[in-house]
């Protein structure tokens, strides 16, 4: 049964584009990107909806284990056939060459998508691939050619603060088409999980230059500096402070605060002489008010002590590096 989809565009358009949604969404969820995404009319738009219920939308497979850590679920095989061969109705159906579409995808119709443009296959590939907030795929059965990929352009995009797929997992994808000498672009937002308009334009003026026959790449960038004190944002809190098997000192703080500033450099040297022992972020309370109040933290500096999920000690104001440790319960280093 072939996949439900919408197509939006005209006849008269050069090119098709596959644009796969992610997990928990349907064959709408990316459509109101094309006004942005292809303001010109130059594509085709082929919108398939996932196979798999996930609500409150669909999905393309199961994930097998956390997204992006470890081999895919069997059916992602079957959701790449299926994309396949509708890649290739439209195309043939709207008279038009598969060998010039462009294949994209968020999350993970993302990772489907780079699987559909790099994979063995003796279909011809496609003219580019933009992959949005995913990561490389490794699945029973898939093998992708290397070869080909030097001819296809990539473009990844991920957000700094994504908390579902982290952003290593988009260098990654980068990285390894780096390496085999394909023409990849990696470009990161501060955004979470999601589409900003930065990302959007920039996949625009990507799309324009592959369109017009050009093959865009750029040094994947080297990755930043990690900073002694990680800030989270509320959607990062469950997995790097709640999760963590490591207990967690969290600074709560915020920009106005004068003692903040003052405690700041006190945190840094606990995060730099308890490495490996103890994890230590910063909560940027005016940034996340909805921590603030769930933690209580009425004055500040506050900082926390986390064990096992829970807010176990906490020290209020400015205090020597000793007595802080001591009274969060800590073995004092002299």
């Amino acid at each position: 049964m072939a996949l439900i989809h919408n197509i939006v565009g005209t006849p008269q358009a050069s090119r098709v584009l596959l644009l796969v949604h992610g997990y928990g969404a349907d064959e709408r969820d990316l459509g109101g990107l094309l006004p942005y995404l292809d303001p010109e009319g130059r594509f085709l738009t082929v919108l398939p909806r996932g196979p798999v219920a996930a609500p409150p939308g669909f999905a393309w497979y199961d994930f097998a284990a956390a997204p992006g850590a470890g081999d895919t679920d069997p059916g992602f095989l079957d959701a790449l056939d299926e994309l396949d061969d509708l890649l290739d109705e439209v195309c043939a159906a709207n008279d038009k060459s598969r060998a010039e579409a462009i294949v994209a995808g968020f999350s993970q119709g993302a990772a489907l998508a780079v699987a559909l443009g790099l994979r063995v296959s003796d279909k011809p590939h496609p003219a580019g691939i933009l992959a949005m907030s995913t990561y490389l795929a490794r699945a029973d059965g898939l093998e992708l050619d290397w070869e080909a990929a030097k001819d296809i352009p990539v473009l990844v995009q991920h957000g700094t603060d994504d908390a579902l797929i982290p952003v290593e997992r988009g260098r990654e994808l980068a990285e390894a088409l780096e390496t085999h000498g394909a023409p990849v672009t990696f470009l990161d937002y501060p955004m979470e999980h999601q589409v900003a308009a930065e990302s959007v334009q920039d996949a625009h003026q990507w799309l324009l230059a592959v369109a017009a026959g050009e093959r865009p790449s750029a040094p994947v960038p080297e990755k930043a500096h990690e900073p002694l004190v990680k800030a989270v944002t509320t959607a990062q809190f469950e997995q790097e402070v709640l999760r963590s098997e490591l207990p967690v000192i969290v600074d709560f703080w915020a920009p106005w605060c004068q003692p903040c500033r003052q405690v700041s450099p006190i945190v840094e040297q606990i995060a730099a002489m308890r490495e490996g022992s103890y994890k230590v972020v910063k909560v940027n309370i005016d940034e996340e008010p909805q921590l603030a109040q769930t933690f209580e933290v009425k004055s500040i500096p506050m900082i926390g002590m986390f064990r096992n999920g829970r807010l176990e000690r906490a020290v209020l104001g400015v205090k020597p590096r000793p007595q802080i440790e001591a009274e969060l319960g800590m073995l004092v280093i002299p």
